[in-house]
This record gives C-alpha cells, sequence and structure tokens, in this order.
C-alpha cells in the first residue's frame, strides 16, 4: 500500500507553512502530496449539506505544487481533484509538463474530476450540462498532445479543435502523464476504466456503491480493450487508519491510501505525520 497526504487550502496559501509541511511530508516518506482546486466560489456555493464560505482560499493548484516541487526532494505532486473541464486542454497540456520537467517527472498524481458547483462553471463560461462530455475530450487531447511529435497533431472534437498542434516541453522522460480519475459517480467510474490510469473515489459513499463502482470501473475498462489490472485505486483516509483496515482496503484493490493531518498546530501535525510514518514504515528520507 502506498500513502500519500493532502494540504489544507489555509496551509497552501501560507509559503512557510506550506513548505515546512510538505518537506516533512516529503522526510518521512509520504508518496505523495495532493492539493484540490476551486477557481471560484459564490455565496450559496454547497455540496451536499456542505456550505462553502465565500472567502475560503483556494490557491491554484499547479501553481503551488511547483512551490512545492521546489522545495522538496522526491514526494510526487497530484491533484484530488483538478476541474478539468474548466481548463482549456491545450494550456493545461504545457502546464502540467513544465511541472513534471521542473520537478524531474514528480507531477504523476494528477486527479481530475467535473466539478459539482453550478456557478463555478457559468463564471468560466462551460455548461454545466456538457462537463462529462468536455472532460473525456480534454483528457483524449492531453494525452494526444504529449504523445505529439515535430510534424504536430491535430483534433477536431465538439469542444476542442486545432491543426498541427506542437506543444513543447513534453513530460519529463518524454512520455504522458498518469491521468487518474475523481468523482463519486458511476459516470465518474466508467470514465475511469475508459480513459484514467486509475480512480480515486469521493468520501461520502456506502460500502456497497462502492464495490459496485470499482467493478464498474474494472468491467469499463476491460470493455475498451484495456488492463483493469494496470490501474490504481486510491482512497481516503484518516491518520488513525489501522493496519487492519490498510489490510481490508488492499482485499479491496485499493493501492493508495491519502490522509488528512486532524492537528492544525504546525508541531504538533508534524509529531502526527511522523507517528503515522513509523507506523507504517514510510521509507524516511535520509
Amino acid at each position: 500500500m502506498k500513502f500519500a497526504i493532502s494540504c489544507s487550502t489555509a496551509d497552501a496559501v501560507d509559503p512557510g507553512r506550506l513548505v515546512a509541511y510538505a518537506r516533512h511530508a516529503d522526510d518521512c516518506g509520504f508518496e505523495g502530496f495532493y492539493l484540490p482546486e476551486h477557481i471560484m466560489l459564490y455565496p450559496g456555493a454547497a455540496v451536499g449539506g456542505f456550505e462553502f464560505p465565500p472567502a475560503l482560499p483556494y490557491p491554484d493548484p499547479l501553481d503551488c505544487l511547483a512551490f512545492v516541487a521546489a522545495a522538496t526532494r522526491r514526494i510526487l505532486l497530484g491533484t484530488a481533484v483538478l476541474l478539468v473541464p474548466y481548463h482549456h486542454p491545450v494550456v493545461l497540456a504545457k502546464r502540467l509538463a513544465t511541472v513534471d520537467v521542473l520537478s524531474g517527472g514528480r507531477m504523476r498524481l494528477l486527479t481530475v474530476g467535473l466539478g459539482t458547483l453550478p456557478g463555478e462553471a457559468a463564471a468560466v463560461g462551460v455548461d454545466f450540462a456538457t462537463r462529462g462530455r468536455r472532460a473525456d475530450e480534454a483528457i483524449d487531447v492531453l494525452r494526444l498532445l504529449w504523445a505529439g511529435d515535430e510534424a504536430g497533431v491535430s483534433f477536431a472534437g465538439e469542444f476542442f479543435a486545432f491543426d498541427q498542434a506542437c506543444v513543447y516541453p513534453k513530460p519529463h522522460g518524454g512520455t504522458g502523464l498518469p491521468v487518474h480519475v475523481g468523482g463519486s459517480s458511476r459516470a465518474a467510474a466508467r470514465r475511469a476504466g475508459r480513459r484514467g490510469d486509475g480512480y480515486f473515489p469521493g468520501g461520502m459513499l456506502t460500502p456497497a456503491e462502492r464495490e459496485l463502482q470499482w467493478e464498474l470501473v474494472r468491467d469499463s475498462a476491460a470493455a475498451a480493450g484495456r488492463d483493469p489490472g494496470a490501474l490504481d485505486y486510491t482512497r481516503w483516509g484518516s491518520m488513525d487508519i489501522t493496519a487492519e483496515r490498510v489490510e481490508t482496503l488492499a482485499a479491496q484493490g485499493v493501492t493508495r491510501v491519502v490522509v488528512s493531518p486532524t492537528e492544525t498546530d504546525p508541531a504538533r501535525r508534524q509529531d502526527e505525520m511522523s507517528a503515522f510514518a513509523q507506523r507504517f514504515a514510510l521509507p524516511a528520507l535520509s
């Protein structure tokens, strides 16, 4: 099992706290460092029973991850989730590749999702009802651009079109980046199977629905001629997760657990992270 850690928006807008947090996660041996995204909020924006405070800061995750990369040595960089329908994929392909190149190939935990706030879609000129199709097309465009050479690549879709586009630099090593799919819907599970390198479902699902969705991921991959066994399965977890719970998750096919610290005081949080790393024998950075 791999273990990664998420970062709160409060830490992400404080450069000193962000660097200290990321460096300690790196030192402890956490595999990855995840940041969320909201492009904008508005009064009344809510998901389920949670209403977002309109002034809650959501810094750009890719800019923050570039900052983190410069301050760390090996930790992988991740998003949970990047709202891919709200980004133009030609621009996004270059931004992601740039972070990957400058970090030495660490932009490898990109997780994309659709977004659930209609006002956010409207603010960036995206029809909320089409964001699923737009996301599918954007993923295809990203992979096409990363694979293209000096002759350029062309695309003609419902939302994006270009001729002989050459986008450089390529991701580190000259290959494309993994694209994981996040979400809590069966449509997200099918998208992960058909197009993703892994699935990262949300936290508010019943055990029966989780099992159904993971099977849907695998079945969709097989139907698309892809290898279901090559897909990552990432889940949220808690800092107090037990070894027995990790074994249960592994038996369900989970390959990665992303945890969030409960402590807000920096010193106590570092202690919490260190204790977790010791409990699961994470590979400390020497």
